[in-house]
């Protein structure tokens, strides 16, 4: 089966839309990175809020009934208070969630880190070379601490570090609608 010219123009403009979007997103986590974590934290409330609904909405009306109703009954409406929680105070649903997310990362990292660690100097005869672990155990350990202390500016910088991603990705999109629709007028 082969496509159209008129199909090939589409899916290159489709491209070529996406990747306006994505540079639209990456330029703005890059200037404004506070203000896209916020985003991110209001649309995972918007999800948790959709997500708690349908669940008792499934278990009233959608037969959804699985064998411990009362359980589901209270996550579903807990799901449903944590999601309205966070589109009434964004601010301090924004802090507080990416808080304690940093913070679980930056506990991760430090275990991570100190068992690479441990683990390598205990077992060093086994490796021709014990230092490029070591490091990487010394690199968790400090980006744990830096999560610990600073939970809000490492998220900061983490979003900023995500737009470039976006941005790179987004003229990687650009080339391949290009290529696309150099394609199309082949046809």
């Amino acid at each position: 089966m082969t496509v159209s010219g008129e199909t090939k123009r589409r899916f290159a403009l489709a491209t070529a839309l996406r990747g306006a979007f994505m540079l639209a997103v990456g330029v703005y986590a890059v200037i404004w990175p506070t203000a896209a974590l916020t985003i991110v934290v209001m649309a995972g409330g918007i999800l948790l809020l959709i997500d708690g609904l349908l669940g008792l909405w499934s278990l009233t009306f959608g037969g959804g009934k699985s064998g411990n109703y009362w359980f589901d009954v209270v996550s579903n409406g807990l799901l449903l208070a944590l999601g309205a929680l966070i589109l009434i105070s964004p601010l301090l649903a924004t802090i507080f969630t990416v808080t304690v997310m940093a913070t679980l990362v930056g506990i991760v990292a430090l275990l991570v880190g100190t068992m690479q660690i441990i683990v390598i100097t205990h077992e060093r005869e086994h490796y021709a070379r014990i230092w490029p672990v070591v490091l990487s155990g010394i690199f968790y350990v400090l980006l744990g601490l830096l999560f610990l202390f600073f939970p809000l500016l490492v998220s900061s910088i983490g979003v900023i570090f995500g737009g470039v991603l976006l941005i790179m990705f987004s003229f990687g999109l650009f080339g391949w609608a290009w290529r696309l629709y150099q394609r199309s007028k082949g046809v």
